[in-house]
């Protein structure tokens, strides 16, 4: 029966990645018929990021009250609404206000199914898991290319991820009492764990540097991704079409990188995990600010999605261990809201500095924010040794 629900997981991975992208694809097709400048497209990132943010930060009380199963169907029937709702819009401002319940139902399901994996599967499920969202990311612009190209509109391409959200929803309403069977390691029922407030998870030793550390790595994957091409094509004299490809290996390499660190896991601890990703990073970032040829740039950015790949999944996994089974559930909606900050900001901010400055400060941001994550993680391991976890249910 547990296989059965981790196939239910796996398939909401897909469905957590299907909107991700989407916003991206479809804009170009969307402000032309919404009259309205491109770059509008941020203000309704923004929104959503905003939601997804403050659904995150309170998702520990949400977990607590409602429970994994029941908040992960919620959730998605919220993002599925909030997706049939951008279907049938005719201004922007009606994008706007789909888009709070939007960043809202992303972010508590994307929370909730990441501490009830970290609770209960090993490791590897993990990191193919989020090649799963990976898959879901690729395939909701793909749907929505293949729509556009065959004379439909933006919004069938949104109409047709709600009611693949909505077909899942279903489902998981169905499934609802799988996961009130599955309990954890030491057999505490979910809805036993105790409600941590949000000023208490913050306070517990090592908390604060890996809220730092998901921030900077977040910012860093999500800068990599967006200013790639620009970079290549500005500093490197590299042309757009190539340049928009070498972009997507850095996608390709996180993607693929999940599915191998998955067999990696068999023989290596989270702990070790992170310092081999970041160590490809290190690499990575060496062969893009050195001045040899263009494509040792295309093999950086390779490099530094093959490192990214498992870092997010490992220090996910690692919360129960390191914060205790009992708080996972609050800590994980903290450290999720610093990362989703830290894409929310980071990008725009390099945006400006090379707006200002110069392109080739790039892989110089990147660098400062790789160290960063880098100094965070081993300061946490370091208090996790020195100081004991919370036990389960005092």
């Amino acid at each position: 029966m547990y296989s059965i629900l981790l196939v239910i997981i796996y398939i909401s991975f897909i469905s957590l990645g299907l909107p991700d992208a989407l916003l991206g694809s479809a804009w170009p097709s969307m402000y032309t018929t919404l009259n309205v400048p491109v770059s509008y497209a941020g203000i309704i990132s923004m929104i959503i990021s905003g939601g997804t943010i403050f659904s995150t930060l309170f998702s520990g009380k949400s977990i607590y009250k409602l429970g994994t199963g029941k908040l992960t169907a919620i959730s998605v029937g919220m993002t599925a609404i909030a997706l049939f709702g951008f279907s049938v819009s005719t201004s922007f401002w009606h994008l706007c206000l789909w888009g709070i319940p939007y960043g809202l139902g992303a972010g508590s399901v994307d929370a909730a199914l990441n501490n009830f994996v970290a609770l209960h599967y090993k490791a590897r499920h993990m990191n193919w898991l989020h090649c799963f969202w990976g898959v879901g990311a690729t395939l909701g612009p793909y749907i929505m290319g293949i729509l556009l190209t065959n004379g439909f509109k933006w919004n069938s391409g949104y109409f047709t991820i709600s009611l693949i959200q909505i077909v899942l929803t279903s489902v998981l309403f169905f499934t609802l009492p799988l996961w009130k069977e599955k309990k954890t390691d030491n057999k505490t029922k979910e809805g036993e764990y105790k409600n941590y407030s949000l000023k208490d998870v913050v306070a517990l030793p090592g908390a604060m540097s890996i809220m730092i550390a998901f921030f900077s790595y977040c910012a860093l994957e999500a800068t990599t991704g967006l200013w790639a091409a620009s970079y290549l094509v500005l500093n490197r004299g590299i042309s757009a079409e190539i340049a928009a490809k070498w972009a997507a290996s850095f996608y390709f390499g996180i993607t693929i990188g999940r599915f191998i660190s998955g067999f990696i896991t068999f023989k290596m601890n989270n702990k070790n995990m992170i310092r081999l990703g970041q160590g490809i990073i290190i690499l990575g970032l060496l062969l893009l600010i050195l001045p040899f040829s263009n494509y040792t740039a295309f093999i950086g950015l390779i490099l530094i999605g093959l490192g990214c790949a498992p870092i997010y999944p490992s220090l996910m996994h690692s919360t129960p261990t390191n914060f205790g089974k009992d708080v996972s559930h609050s800590i994980i909606g903290v450290q999720m809201a610093s990362a989703y900050l830290g894409i929310t900001l980071m990008p725009p901010l390099f945006g400006f500095l090379q707006e200002h400055f110069d392109i080739r400060l790039y892989p110089i941001y990147l660098i400062i924010l790789a160290f960063l994550m880098i100094v965070m993680v081993e300061n946490a391991n370091n208090l996790f040794l020195r100081k004991p976890v919370i036990n389960s249910n005092p």
